[in-house]
């Protein structure tokens, strides 16, 4: 298939044609692409711990576009701080332009990428966040831009996070996405040793002034507003005057993940509602909720119980792309087997959704792979051999994956997903969205 000739920040018609043919084709070529400015400075990316362990501040002290036609300046003029007043007013108009979403889709590192986005869209999602996407190295390395952020323009409403802990940098990275995204998110909620290592995410949460720095950084320079995603501390008190910073310093959407950053285990440690319902009597900006969504009852009860504005779901809808939908694993149907019913729909069916919407808009290996082995784990269980097979696999093709699902169907492997019946599944995601 012939190419036309690359150009700043194409979109993605032409990327219709079935791709598996070509078995070496690794890496499919970006829908939206950011801005190639400059020439790839470490394309020896492979590396990727050493990369996002980078700490350029471990010697030194601590320091103290909107959707579909709207222009930038519906949002705001950058350089310019408004009252607290108009800041939050604001940050209310614009999510109510987005449709105020409530079934969201959390970031997740290197897998809430584009066309898992999308499938996740198709059944019900109703906005999404990028994976982590590391400030410094998005500025310096075009390879790891252009390989690690795609979009399209279906792909609304989106959140761009990034990790970061340079607020120039970090300017500097979001610039560069601003126009193909309705929030800059700024990752303050990643408790594992990478963050600890590169000084970020949840290791923030010990140097706030830093972490005001960044958000006022760029609540006063872009024109699109500014999200952050964080983890409670263990006192309820530090957690609602750290919410109140960010909200101050120019957050217009804060998500709350309801677990400490210790309390890495989700199924060990249950998230924290009551928590996230303080923060958000507290704030006056819009409040997302995150902890302990695995199906739309949770879902509705956490709404009810935080008052939260919308929910995010990141390990069960990586199980369960279609859990927006009212589909849930049978892992949670448990003493009401007898008011649920099996669907149509299982995860096999959503693997070959998801392959399709690869060929379409295409990602590193590394991301489908991970991704086969989320959605059909229950089933590689059964058939331990089929993934030896996969697992023996250096190069994958999608030849290669579709035959992978026929194989497990021949063999008699269906586990299907689960709803109480069509009606109720219906009237629950009306319910939730009213």
């Amino acid at each position: 298939m012939k190419h036309p000739k690359p150009h700043l920040f194409p979109l993605l018609s032409f990327y219709q044609k079935p791709l598996f043919s070509n078995p070496i084709f690794l890496m499919a070529r970006t829908q939206i692409r950011t801005i190639p400015s400059d020439p790839p400075q470490n394309d020896n990316s492979n590396d990727d711990d050493a990369l996002l362990c980078s700490n350029p501040q471990q010697n030194q002290e601590e320091q103290s576009p909107s959707q579909g036609d709207d222009t930038p300046s519906s949002i705001g003029s950058p350089g310019r701080y408004l009252s607290g007043e108009s800041r939050v007013e604001r940050a209310w108009a614009h999510w109510a332009k987005l449709g105020r979403p409530k079934l969201i889709v959390a970031p997740m590192v290197d897998n809430s990428e584009l066309p898992f986005r999308m499938l996740c869209r198709k059944f019900g999602a109703e906005a999404a966040y990028t994976p982590m996407l590391h400030s410094r190295i998005f500025t310096e390395n075009e390879k790891y831009r252009n390989e690690e952020f795609t979009t399209c323009k279906e792909d609304r409403p989106l959140f761009v996070q990034f990790c970061a802990n340079d607020p120039d940098v970090l300017l500097e990275a979001a610039r560069r996405v601003e126009p193909y995204c309705d929030y800059v998110d700024i990752n303050l909620g990643c408790p594992q040793r990478i963050a600890r290592r590169g000084y970020y995410g949840a290791f923030l949460m010990d140097n706030l002034p830093l972490v005001k720095s960044l958000v006022e950084k760029l609540a006063l320079n872009l024109n699109v507003p500014v999200s952050c995603k964080i983890r409670v501390f263990p006192n309820l008190q530090d957690t609602i005057k750290y919410a109140k910073m960010l909200e101050d310093a120019g957050c217009s959407l804060l998500a709350v993940h309801g677990r400490t950053r210790d309390e890495k285990d989700g199924k060990k440690f249950r998230a924290d509602w009551n928590a996230i319902k303080a923060v958000k009597n507290a704030l006056r900006i819009p409040v997302l909720a995150n902890g302990n969504i695995r199906h739309m009852e949770d879902v509705q009860n956490c709404l009810e119980e935080t008052g939260a504005d919308g929910v995010l779901s990141a390990e069960s809808v990586l199980e369960n792309p279609a859990l927006f939908a009212g589909f849930q694993t049978a892992d949670w149907v448990g003493d009401n087997e007898k008011d649920n019913i099996a669907g149509k729909l299982d995860q096999a069916e959503l693997l070959v959704e998801y392959l399709k919407l690869c060929e379409r808009y295409p990602v590193p290996w590394r991301m489908i792979r991970s991704h086969v082995h989320k959605m059909l784990g229950d089933w590689f269980r059964i058939q331990p051999r089929v993934r030896e097979d996969l697992n023996s696999q250096s190069r994958l093709t999608f030849e290669f994956l579709y035959n992978l699902v026929d194989q497990l169907r021949e063999l008699g492997v269906r586990i299907p997903l689960y709803q109480k019946d069509a009606s109720a599944a219906r009237s629950s995601a009306e319910d939730v969205a009213s």
